[in-house]
C-alpha cells in the first residue's frame, strides 16, 4: 500500500538494507559514529531516543543504559521491526500522540539521541528546547540531519523511488544554528567532505558545560 510504504520510509526502514552499497554503507556508518560517541560515556542510567523509526539503535542503547524511552509519531514501523528482531526488555515504546516529551522528569536523561527526525518537526525551538530541558547536568543530545544541498537531493533521487519524498521542513545547518541559540555544539562526522551529505554533532546546554 502506497501510504504504507511512505511511513517506512520516513521511518529509515528500507534504508539500511539499501541494494546499493555506497547508500547502505552511508547509513551504516553514520549508525557507527553515532553508536562511537555515546559508546564512551557508557554505563548510562536512562536514554531517550527521540524519533526511534524502526528501532534500528535501540538494541545498542538497551545495553548501554539501564533505561531505554524511545518515541515516534508512527509506531507501525517499529512493530514491523518487532517481527523480527527481540529488543531489550529495558525499552519502554510509547506514541508521541499520547506520551509527550512533558511528561518525562526535567534533568532526567544521560543521552537523547535524534537521529534524522529534527529536519522533520515543525516547532522547532518548542523542540529543541523540551529537549535539552531533560538533559541531566552534563548529557547530551545527538543529532544526525541532511544538509538538503544539491548533492543531497540528486543523492535522494538516485536512492530510489522510496526516498524522493519532500517532506523534509529543514536542513542539518538550521538544526545546528538553532541548537547554537540554547547550547554548545560538537562535530562529531560529516559524510562526506567535500561533498557533504549528512552531518552528525553533539549539543550540550550552556548551563551544562564545564
Amino acid at each position: 500500500m502506497e501510504s504504507e510504504a511512505g511511513r517506512l520510509d520516513k521511518a529509515a526502514f528500507p534504508a539500511y538494507s539499501h541494494p546499493n552499497p555506497f547508500i547502505n554503507r552511508l547509513l551504516l556508518e553514520r549508525l557507527r559514529k553515532t553508536m562511537d560517541a555515546i559508546e564512551g560515556g557508557a554505563p548510562y542510567q536512562r536514554v531517550l531516543d527521540f524519533g526511534c523509526g524502526s528501532g534500528v539503535l535501540l538494541p545498542f542503547l538497551g545495553s548501554h543504559a539501564v533505561s531505554v524511552i524511545a518515541l515516534d509519531v508512527d509506531l507501525i514501523p517499529f512493530e514491523r521491526m518487532k517481527a523480527h528482531v527481540a529488543f531489550p526488555a529495558n525499552i519502554e515504546v510509547h506514541d508521541m500522540h499520547s506520551f509527550s516529551l512533558d511528561r518525562l522528569p526535567v534533568a532526567s536523561l544521560d543521552i537523547i539521541t535524534a537521529l534524522d527526525v529534527l529536519e522533520h518537526v515543525e516547532d522547532l525551538p518548542g523542540t529543541m528546547t523540551g529537549l535539552l530541558r531533560l538533559l541531566k547536568p552534563g548529557g547530551r543530545l545527538i543529532v544526525s540531519g541532511p544538509t538538503e544541498n544539491v548533492f543531497y537531493k540528486i543523492g535522494r533521487r538516485l536512492a530510489g523511488r522510496e526516498h524522493t519524498g519532500d517532506y523534509h521542513e529543514r536542513g542539518v545547518k538550521d538544526i545546528r544554528a538553532t541548537a547554537s541559540e540554547y547550547a554548545g555544539i560538537q562535530d562529531i562526522a560529516t559524510f562526506y567532505w567535500p561533498i557533504p551529505l549528512f552531518e552528525i554533532f553533539s549539543v550540550t546546554p550552556f548551563a551544562q558545560r564545564s
